[in-house]
């Protein structure tokens, strides 16, 4: 490791507007306090930083939703979140919040300042006002027909069903969330950060100075490079956020995407402010290393836009390295808040309290360090069963036991050693450099393995001995053997710390240990002869079946009455005359032929009869059907739908879908077959 004087450590904002998933804890937060833990056990100073982004379309939506002002929604939520990672054992030095006073003024003269070196470019440009509300209209306000696969719930951004990314004058017949009428197009000016002047910089920095990042952070930043960037508003029409500190800009705010990552900054002031420390050193000293930990959906900001932002500024160090993660799926699928498929920490905490440590170790076992990976229940069982209860638990609880079985609680001394006894200790010698190793290179997963190999290690050693045989016999061999089981178990207690920190410190406690630095691990002399033990304790529980299918039976429970609570609040569209609906023709028809539309994930290109003519219609179903699966089946066919070109394919019409219970799309067909052609009344 470099040796850098001190250490800045930021963990990505969470969203004020909904509680933590396990997605976001391995992605982001265990990883970080693994690296920040595991700093300080090195003796290094280490400022972390967290804290809640509090700002953005997201926080205003949710609180229209509930009826009540942004600032209940960020208050409310930025005390579940903090409260869930004090509980989890994240161990920030500050966790701050976006809607503090320093906050706003650090944001604001950042802003200034890159104002006034002339940093930014003003444009005039058109975008969706909606009259009757008399405001301009944030992409996520904004719903219409998707271009694309036809959705007519498709946000300005994005169209949920197919996925396809979005500008808002892509939809069609676009409304505006908040009255329901079609926007209208209006000027409105701001302010653009020139992305394409750093690019020449940003290409040596990263591309150059930093081929060590992980392949998908260093891969992710260099396509966005070689596509050209672009000019990007640092400012939008909305009321809630870090006001604009130029004149005549009412109702124009920082954009989020601005405003958040000087949340690092305003977060290390008002630490300062708390503690009387100075924050600067760990931001303006090249002495210092910056480390951003994020989720694969951050790297953009992080290592494109924010360090151009620094850099334009003049005063900050840039980041050292980016770790950032993919994604980390549940059950096989996709963690999604708005289905409710996710396993949320806090519930977690409350359902299964005292098992912190168990989740923090399945989730780091799962990291989607270099891929996207996936946490089921089944696993977490097995892994509490079969690794932390019966190797690790298993083999300090059989030493500790045995210590006050034979010797009263106190470490015996060692006798003779032998070849065996020095071949293990030298393998207890080696283990903590190469956990260093790897969590000083954020392979969290592989450092992981290392700890319990030194867990593995001292079950084996103290199982292949087995002193409960020969103590009768042998009682100074039994000695040896404890002694040595001990010293593993130090150590263990020292290099676990960064992972499973709960565990650690009982076990501590039970061995009695003095504070001890990563320096120490390794020694084979911690725990010096008739040094006394506490009272053994078990660390770790078996994780029942009936556990582990309470929480799976909560999971699907939790989907389904949340795509029934959805259906249910519906809004019904507009009334239409009789004649409106006898305008549509709707038609049977039989899928003859079916196959996937190239580069999509949800699209199936359909051939279908409809007793008339033979014609192709694109449809959005791929995801829940197979083109094996749909040919020969029956369905419903809007037949005088204008024709629309989809991923280049020309779709003649739609066919008539529901949605169930657990959201997948079911078709809607004639109860019994009939001819094709059939008009549907």
């Amino acid at each position: 490791m470099k040796n850098f004087k001190r250490y800045t450590v930021t963990t990505a904002l969470p969203y004020a507007n909904g509680p933590l998933h396990i997605g976001h804890i391995a992605g982001v937060y265990v990883p970080a306090d693994i690296y920040v833990r595991y700093l300080r056990a090195a003796g290094k100073d280490v400022l972390f930083i967290g804290g809640s982004d509090e700002h953005g379309v997201p926080i205003t939506i949710k609180a229209r939703k509930e009826g009540v002002s942004p600032q209940d929604i960020v208050d409310k939520y930025h005390n579940i979140i903090k409260n869930t990672f004090t509980r989890l054992g994240i161990s920030f030095d500050i966790y701050s919040r976006t809607s503090l006073p320093v906050h706003h003024k650090t944001a604001s003269d950042f802003f200034r300042t890159l104002y006034d070196k002339g940093k930014f470019i003003e444009k005039t440009t058109a975008q969706y006002y909606d009259e009757e509300a008399g405001q301009f209209l944030a992409d996520r306000y904004i719903t219409g027909t998707c271009p694309h696969c036809g959705n007519e719930k498709a946000y300005g951004d994005q169209c949920e069903s197919c996925g396809t990314s979005l500008n808002a004058t892509d939809l069609i017949n676009p409304r505006s969330v908040l009255s329901g009428h079609p926007p209208v197009m209006k000027d409105t000016k701001h302010w653009f950060l020139p992305l394409d002047t750093y690019e020449p910089w940003l290409r040596q920095w990263i591309l150059e100075e930093h081929k060590e990042w992980k392949p998908n952070v260093y891969g992710q930043c260099k396509s966005w490079l070689d596509q050209g960037l672009q000019p990007r508003a640092v400012t939008r029409d909305l009321d809630w956020g870090v006001k604009v500190p130029l004149e005549g800009t009412d109702g124009k705010v920082l954009y989020v995407w601005f405003d958040a990552p000087i949340g690092y900054i305003s977060a290390s002031k008002d630490w300062s402010e708390q503690t009387g420390k100075d924050w600067t050193p760990y931001w303006k000293d090249n002495e210092s290393k910056l480390v951003h930990f994020i989720g694969k959906d951050n790297i953009v900001f992080h290592c494109i836009i924010f360090p151009a932002m620094l850099h334009a500024e003049g005063s900050f160090i840039v980041p050292e390295n980016v770790p950032a993660n993919e994604f980390l799926n549940l059950e096989g699928d996709k963690i999604s808040t708005s289905r409710n498929w996710a396993v949320w920490v806090h519930e977690y905490l409350d359902e299964l309290p005292g098992r912190e440590d168990v989740l923090r170790y399945v989730l780091t076992a799962n990291a989607p360090e270099t891929k996207d990976n996936d946490f089921t229940w089944k696993d977490f069982q097995a892994r509490n069963n079969n690794e932390l209860l019966a190797i690790f638990g298993n083999f300090v609880n059989r030493t500790l036991v045995l210590t006050h079985k034979y010797f009263g609680g106190k470490v015996p001394a060692i006798t003779t050693l032998t070849p065996e006894d020095k071949a293990t200790l030298d393998e207890l010698a080696a283990l903590p450099g190469k956990i260093a190793n790897h969590i000083e290179n954020y392979r969290f997963r592989d450092g992981l393995t290392e700890m319990m190999n030194m867990a593995r290690l001292g079950n084996k050693y103290l199982t292949e001995n087995e002193p409960w045989k020969i103590f009768a016999t042998q009682p100074e061999r039994v000695q040896t053997v404890i002694n040595i089981s001990l010293q593993i178990a130090a150590n263990l207690s020292i290099v676990a710390a960064p992972f499973i920190p709960f565990t650690a410190d009982k076990m501590t406690n039970m061995l009695n240990l003095g504070p001890f630095t990563w320096a120490d691990a390794g020694r084979n002399n911690l725990l010096p002869d008739n040094h006394p033990l506490n009272p053994p304790a078990f660390l770790f529980t078996k994780v029942e079946d009936d556990i582990i299918q309470s929480q799976i039976d909560k999971l699907h429970k939790a989907k389904a009455e949340n795509v029934f609570k959805n259906a249910s609040v519906a809004p019904i569209k507009d009334d239409i005359t009789y004649e409106d609906f006898t305008r549509l023709d709707l038609r049977t028809g039989t899928i003859i032929t079916a196959e996937k539309v190239a580069k999509t994930k949800k699209l199936l290109k359909l051939t279908i009869d409809t007793g008339i003519d033979k014609r192709t219609v694109v449809s959005g179903i791929a995801e829940y059907y197979t083109p094996e699966e749909v040919i020969g089946k029956q369905v419903c066919v809007v037949a005088n739908l204008a024709p629309r070109n989809i991923k280049g394919v020309d779709s003649k019409g739609m066919i008539l879908m529901a949605e169930d219970a657990d959201g997948k799309l079911v078709f809607v067909s004639p109860a019994v077959n009939t001819i094709n052609g059939a008009t549907v009344k």
